[in-house]
């Protein structure tokens, strides 16, 4: 109590303003504006860090599932002649890819590798028809670098074996084209080879041998895997497309994909699992943008209500204002008095909206289901955006960063009322007090 009372006059004056006195009417309007001022700043601040964790979380969650099946680095073949370009050459193996698997192994961030054939071919049965990417893997190798014999809902990945022409695709490709496991499907790639009858496409029957679900609608519905043997067979190569790579930390492969592309030998693309799906990313980032400055405008209608609050009180205070300038106080000083009124207004709620936002979004899994339970509705149907409870990613550079501009915000919309209390002229403040 001793230190605030040390404080200097305008701290101490514009402090009670913040929680003026019932003693009138009017006080008591003034305090209910400010607690409205309070209460407006703290739930754009609560509602904008709850949004940006949903948002947050939804792409954690989408990564995480497309990682299920990616790698975090590819390591590609490029052809010479197109190499300015850095066109990757998917007809062309990659020769010394047990040195480049070495090589990159030395990298301390770099913790598993495995070869890879990657291709795209229509898969057919019984007049239907889907097109598919085909990644040809080697079993043993690929726990080292996705989690894609994780999300088996049926089969095995160890069931691809060499010269046995099996596959592996999602439950949704599965689905559409009527397949159960031991069921025939024909491939087809779109390289044509020479026969009496022509150019024809390459076809093979292959006999499925596993359903993986990533949750991933796009790999689910759109991609396959066989034996890395069967695949060069299929493309007629002597050896894999390129390596993959898993690091330690998947928010380090640009950098560490930059690393590699320096210190590995022979004209190679390496590109991080954020380029592979470059428009999603891009798109996720541009809707967390504009949803960033939408819900920013609630902090800024907040910090409009603060105006005005300030405003109503420096109309009120003009006899005190008057009062003080009398007494010796400078415009300087007045203006100091109603910053600081202000500044706490917006300090308060920014903490009050930190505090209620940090709690809401933490505990985001405990609040949604019960709220569905209690108007019996359910915010997330599990069949269309395939998650079961909303996802939540609490990001503390966020929080600090919305705490940031929301009390900028507020000390900037103080600096009108502010003015306007050191120009009141005392004499005139005084006539008909």
């Amino acid at each position: 109590m001793s230190i605030i009372h040390n404080l200097p006059y305008e701290w101490l004056v514009g402090l009670r303003y913040t929680r003026a006195g019932r003693r009138s009417g009017r006080n008591s309007f003034i305090s209910f504006i400010s607690l409205i001022s309070v209460a407006g700043i703290a739930l754009g601040v609560a509602a904008l860090i709850v949004v940006l964790s949903v948002m947050n979380g939804f792409r954690k969650d989408v990564t995480d599932r497309m990682l299920s099946v990616l790698a975090h680095i590819e390591v590609l073949e490029v052809l010479e002649v197109l190499e300015v370009l850095e066109v990757p050459n998917p007809r062309a193996g990659m020769d010394n890819w047990q040195e480049v698997m070495k090589d990159a192994l030395k990298n301390p961030a770099v913790k598993g590798a495995a070869p890879f054939v990657q291709t795209q071919g229509m898969l057919l049965r019984e007049g239907g028809m889907r097109p598919a990417t085909i990644r040809g893997v080697l079993p043993l190798d690929e726990p080292n670098v996705s989690d894609v014999a994780k999300t088996l809902v049926q089969g095995s990945l160890a069931a691809l074996r060499p010269g046995e022409f099996n596959i592996v695709m999602g439950y949704a490709l599965a689905r559409s084209l009527g397949l159960r496991l031991g069921d025939k499907v024909t491939m087809a790639l779109a390289q044509a080879q020479v026969t009496p009858a022509g150019m024809l496409p390459r076809i093979r029957s292959f006999t499925l041998v596993g359903v993986f679900e990533a949750g991933h609608y796009e790999f689910d519905n759109g991609m396959a895997f066989v034996h890395l043997e069967d695949a060069q067979k299929m493309e007629r190569l002597n050896a894999p497309s390129g390596i993959r790579l898993r690091i330690a930390d998947m928010h380090q492969a640009i950098d560490v994909a930059g690393q590699l592309e320096a210190s590995l030998p022979g004209h190679l693309q390496v590109r991080d699992w954020s380029k592979q799906n470059k428009t999603w990313f891009a798109a996720v980032q541009t809707e967390k943008k504009m949803m960033l400055i939408v819900m920013a405008l609630i902090i800024t209608v907040a910090a409009f209500n603060l105006v005005s609050t300030l405003v109503m009180t420096v109309t009120d205070k003009q006899a005190d204002i008057a009062i003080l300038r009398t007494l010796g106080s400078s415009p300087r000083s007045i203006m100091k008095i109603f910053i600081i009124q202000g500044a706490a207004i917006g300090i308060l709620g920014t903490l009050a909206g930190v505090v209620m936002g940090t709690v809401v979004a933490l505990n985001i899994d405990v609040i949604v289901p019960f709220f569905e339970h209690l108007f019996g509705t359910q915010v997330l149907p599990s069949d269309i955006y395939q998650v079961s409870a909303l996802p939540s990613d609490l990001r503390w550079p966020d929080v600090f960063g919305i705490g940031g501009i929301a009390v900028l915000m507020a000390f900037l919309a103080t600096i009108y009322p502010s003015f306007t209390a050191s120009r009141v002229k005392p004499a005139e403040a005084l006539r008909y007090e």
